[in-house]
This record gives structure tokens, sequence and C-alpha cells, in this order.
């Protein structure tokens, strides 16, 4: 860990606020990580895995202060579980996967780590003259602006997790109905459109709702784009963008699948260029030294469905290995306080190539989780221990 921390020396800093700009800056104290170490008197088999708040969320530590936290929790049955807390603001999963690669590395062998990070923090500085695109205000709000979260009264409305897998072939049988006649989509773009389908059709059992839109967000890694003329794609820090669409729930609910699968391809489609990360760039300049934040998560719970969709298509399970073998399981996890539904797609560890099962962690309302269920149970089968092979 120490060695690791070495290249990575962020993690084993601290955020603390210029005195002259007022803007949160990272004080790279070398105060080291949080680490603590815990035992369970539970084995791994008897762990409910499709509901993360009753055995993830156990492992996962609470961040008192800085910006990394770690806690390993040996299980009855000898077993080893590893959460790790990042600050978001510091760090995205693509950076973390890149530390946790290294860390395993490292403590399997003498090599050098996997993957030395670059810091070069001029790839996110602003264009002289600055130029602003007025659309990046239909995306992005400062945070100033967001209102205070309602009191939910509804149980059904409250926000939890579960984790499911998909199947190869139903993601195959998706993308194919959600590239009818309009060319060939990635899965990402069909698992989306479906998904957000079923919870226009939930939202629709509401009459209240069946009038409103609903909004789906999808998360951008904008690297690859900025770093056009870089040797590696290993910049160290947090560069999403949120970019969402909204559409009717009539419209959601009626029209085919590859209507809305087209939806959401022309929502990437627009955000997924360079242009888009520099514009985004410079309209920030314009905002500081205030937060700013996508406009999807100020909406509130009397507007339609709003969640936002992630790949972890990167999450680089079978390959975190300390020294003790492959992990059985691995997931990101969402801890409560989020103002939207949010959705995670990981490959499956039981399937290790591009083409094979999904894992998806769906944090979404009680209400909409049990209609999926009832809904789409031949694409959404929970986790278990029969699957994992546990």
């Amino acid at each position: 860990m120490a060695e690791a921390l070495a290249s990575y020396y962020v993690l084993g800093g601290e955020v603390g606020i210029n005195p002259t700009t007022g803007e949160p800056e990272i004080l790279c104290s070398n105060g080291g990580v949080e680490f603590l170490e815990a035992v369970a008197d539970v084995e791994l088999r008897e762990l409910n895995l499709n509901d993360p708040y009753q055995s993830i969320a156990k492992f996962v530590s609470m961040k008192r202060h800085g910006v990394f936290a770690i806690q390993v929790t040996e299980l009855k049955c000898g077993s080893l579980v590893v959460g790790c807390t990042f600050d978001h603001r510091i760090a995205d999963a693509y950076s973390m996967n890149m530390f946790l690669l290294s860390w395993a590395g490292i403590s399997r062998t003498d090599v050098p780590i996997s993957y030395v990070p670059s810091f070069k923090r001029s790839l996110l500085d602003p264009r002289l003259p600055l130029i602003i695109d007025s659309s990046i205000d239909q995306l992005y709000m400062p945070i100033t602006s967001l209102t205070v979260p309602q009191e939910i009264t509804n149980p059904d409305n409250i926000l939890t997790s579960r984790i499911y897998y998909i199947k190869a072939d139903v993601l195959e049988k998706l993308q194919t109905l959600a590239s009818n006649g309009t060319g060939k989509r990635t899965k990402l773009e069909s698992f989306s459109a479906f998904l957000w389908k079923l919870l226009a059709k939930h939202a629709a059992t509401d009459s209240v709702l069946l009038t409103k839109n609903s909004k789906l967000g999808i998360v951008v890694d904008g690297r690859k784009k900025l770093m056009e003329q870089e040797e590696n794609c290993n910049y160290f820090g947090n560069v999403l963008s949120v970019p969402f669409g909204e559409q009717r729930i009539d419209d959601l609910i009626h029209k085919p699948l590859s209507w809305v699968t087209d939806e959401v391809h022309k929502l990437l489609e627009s955000t997924m260029t360079k242009d888009h990360f520099l514009n985004l760039i410079d309209w920030i300049e314009t905002r500081r030294p205030i937060p700013v934040i996508s406009r999807i998560y100020g909406t509130g719970f009397n507007d339609g469905p709003v969640f936002v969709v992630s790949s972890g298509k990167s999450f680089p399970v079978t390959r975190i290995d300390f020294g003790w073998g492959s992990p059985v399981f691995g997931s990101y996890h969402l801890p409560r306080g989020s103002r939207a539904g949010y959705v995670m797609t990981m490959p499956s560890k039981v399937e290790t190539d591009g083409a094979g099962d999904w894992m998806v962690y769906l944090h979404l309302t009680k209400g909409q989780l049990r209609f999926i269920e009832q809904e789409a149970a031949h694409v959404f089968n929970p986790v278990d221990n029969d699957y994992l092979k546990i």
C-alpha cells in the first residue's frame, strides 16, 4: 500500500479550502489513508449480495477525513473483503481502477506499478479566449441552485439498491431488438433504453406522473477525447460529464424500443466529443469559485422518473489479485443520500469476455425495483451464491 501511494500520492492527502480563491484544493500532506482491519462472524456464502445495504455496505467504512479510506474484513470462513471509499471530487472510477490494479500488482510481485498515473492538470485548462456554448446551461447549473430535497412520505419512493446479473444471450436479444432498422446500437444504449421504458411503465401506474417527462443521464468519460495527443490515458482525476435527455412518459411507453434507443444514441452522439468537454471546461471557468452539478440531480420526486446510467465495463474485478487469487465477486457501491436513481453496469466475474454476462447495480426506488422484478424477471436475475459459485 505504501509503495502504491508513493505514485498515487494524492490519495494520501486531504481536501482544504484555498483562502485566496475560496475553492477546494488538494493538500498533498502525506497524511496517509484511513486503513481499518475488521472481523465479521459470518461466512461469505451467508451474505445476501443481492441487497448491498445488507451486505456490501457493512464492509465499506465511512471516510472521516482525507481522500481515501480502506476497510479489510476477515470473514469466519477465512475470506477477505476489501472495501474502498474515495472522494469523487478527486477521482472517478477509472482513476480508482488504475490504483487498485497497481496496488494488487505490487502486492504480488516486485515489479513497478502497472499504471503510472498522470497529474497533468493542464489537460483541463480553459481555452483563451473562452468559448462559451450556451447549450451547457441546459445540462449544468451552480450547486447553489439545488433545492432542499423533499421529504419522502411514500415508502415506495425511498431509494435503495439491488444487484442483478443479466445473461449474455439476453443482452444480445435486447441489442437486436433495439437495433431494428436503425443500425447496430451498443449494449449500453440498448440496455439503457430498455430500462427507460420499464421505469416509464412503472410511472404510468401513477396517474399524476403519467403526464410528466422522464430523464435519463449517461456518464461519459472525456479522457480519450482530451488526451488524443497523449501516449496513454492514465490521467488521474475526475474527467466525467453527465449529459441527459428528456422524453414524455407516454412516448417512452408506446413507441418501440428501437425509437427509445435512437434517442439514447443521439444523446451520446452529441456529447462524446472533444468539443463538448472543452466547452464544459470553459463554462465551468465562468462559474468559479461556485461548484457546478448536472441539472439531472435537481429534479424533484414530483417529476417523472430520473436516473443516471454509468458503464463500469472497465472494472477489472478479475485482475485485482493481491496474491491469493482472483476475487469471486466485486462491485461498485452507492451510499445512501443520492438525489436520483443510479445504475452501474459491470462485467460479471462468471463471464469475463466482452460478450459475456453483466452484473448490474440498480439504485432505484423500492417501488421501481419491485416493478422491475415483476415485469422483467427474464432479464434481471438476483445475484446469488449459485450464480457466483460460492
